[in-house]
């Protein structure tokens, strides 16, 4: 299993994520289809898949329903999914008023 704080590279992209809750389905995370792969341990091989190509935010956080949680640390044209099911881009809290 990928362990929280593990950083993490696209094989057909430039995107780059950081683990900040991990669970087992992490295991299975790809960007724009290809399997993530430990950053410095492969080059680029290939293009996204283009049903998997709506791209990356830099700074983002995205989930999936088993509650892992990655953030966007170099952004790119890829999809974070799960297999072949997206990651939900997680919203920002608001921060409450003060008067």
């Amino acid at each position: 299993m990928i362990k929280n704080g593990t950083r993490l590279q696209s094989q057909v992209d430039q995107t780059q994520v950081i683990v900040v809750r991990s669970a087992d389905s992490v295991d299975d995370l790809r960007c724009g289809g290809a399997p993530m792969v430990l950053v410095g341990s492969g080059g680029l091989s290939g293009a996204p898949d283009p049903g998997l190509a709506t791209g990356t935010a830099m700074g983002k956080r995205y989930t999936d329903d088993s509650g892992a949680e990655v953030l966007v640390s170099k952004a790119g044209q890829g999809t974070l999914s799960i297999g072949k099911t997206p990651l939900d881009l997680k919203e920002a809290k608001p921060l409450p008023a003060s008067d």
